[in-house]
């Protein structure tokens, strides 16, 4: 997603200025990063002792600036959701039992459920169709730099690296279509969902990579329906595995999902 800085030239303020007015538009950029770190904590995908990628590389992830993220870690680390640690096996770390106030910013993501699962939908329908165009005549470069992106997530040691060359990929889908003006909608739209997504197991992460691969496949094969369908469920399952979804079935259940257990749908994914 890239680092980003407000309008008014503060590095340490989310720049959402292409978003439709929504709560997280209200909260710095270190507010946004301490609530989707315990939110990541609070729903499982975050455990103890599981080490938080350095802040150059979470930054780029988050879409904010170092400086931030470092902030960030220094205030979950004086709250007891985080541990740091010295030395060669040094760094970051989810505190054995984390503790702490959950954010006042923890508000803004619960605010915003509404336009997140509007979001997912707009993505969905979007990259549907610019998948089936895209199979019609793929074009061979941009197949051959999506390839390199899915080596890219597999070879990914922490979500902050897999998300990078998950944007990447979907990027390039989205290009592959022939369709600037398009491509420039899924990219602000893409990005404007970014700004919610949370730190993910890479297990689970490396799994979900598969459905790029049937993906790419079904561009490869010039077959426009299946591109479309594979598409659309790849996208649609964030109602399912965002937030979003996984605060409404710890709600529904009366307990929360299994710690790092994110079962996939054979044509799903997080991305």
């Amino acid at each position: 997603m890239g680092r980003q800085q407000s309008a008014g030239g503060d590095p340490a303020l989310v720049n959402l200025d292409a978003l439709p007015l929504s709560a997280i538009r209200r909260i710095s950029a270190v507010d946004a990063v301490e609530a989707r770190i315990v939110l990541a904590v609070q729903l499982g995908l975050l455990m103890p002792g599981d080490r938080l990628p350095p802040p150059a590389v979470a930054s780029t992830a988050l879409g904010v600036s170092d400086a931030s993220v470092r902030r960030a870690y220094r205030s979950l680390n004086a709250k007891g959701v985080l541990r740091s640690a010295r030395g060669r096996a040094g760094g970051t770390f989810v505190a054995a039992e984390p503790g702490g106030s959950a954010p006042a910013a923890l508000a803004a993501y619960q605010a915003d459920r509404a336009r997140v699962h509007a979001l997912i939908d707009e993505r969905a329908a979007l990259e549907a169709g610019l998948a089936a165009v895209a199979a019609h005549a793929p074009d061979g470069a941009s197949l051959t730099a999506m390839h390199d992106e899915i080596r890219r997530m597999h070879a990914a040691q922490d979500w902050a690296t897999f998300r990078e060359a998950d944007a990447g990929f979907h990027d390039l889908l989205a290009s592959a279509a022939g369709m600037p003006a398009a491509a420039r909608l899924h990219r602000r739209i893409s990005r404007e969902l970014y700004a919610y997504f949370l730190p993910y197991p890479i297990a689970y992460l490396h799994a979900s990579n598969e459905e790029h691969v049937h993906l790419l496949d079904a561009l490869e094969r010039r077959d426009s329906g299946r591109a479309a369908l594979l598409a659309r469920a790849h996208v649609a399952e964030l109602h399912r595995s965002m937030y979003v979804g996984q605060e409404q079935r710890a709600s529904d259940e009366r307990s929360g999902p299994e710690p790092g257990a994110m079962p996939r749908s054979p044509s799903s994914n997080v991305r």
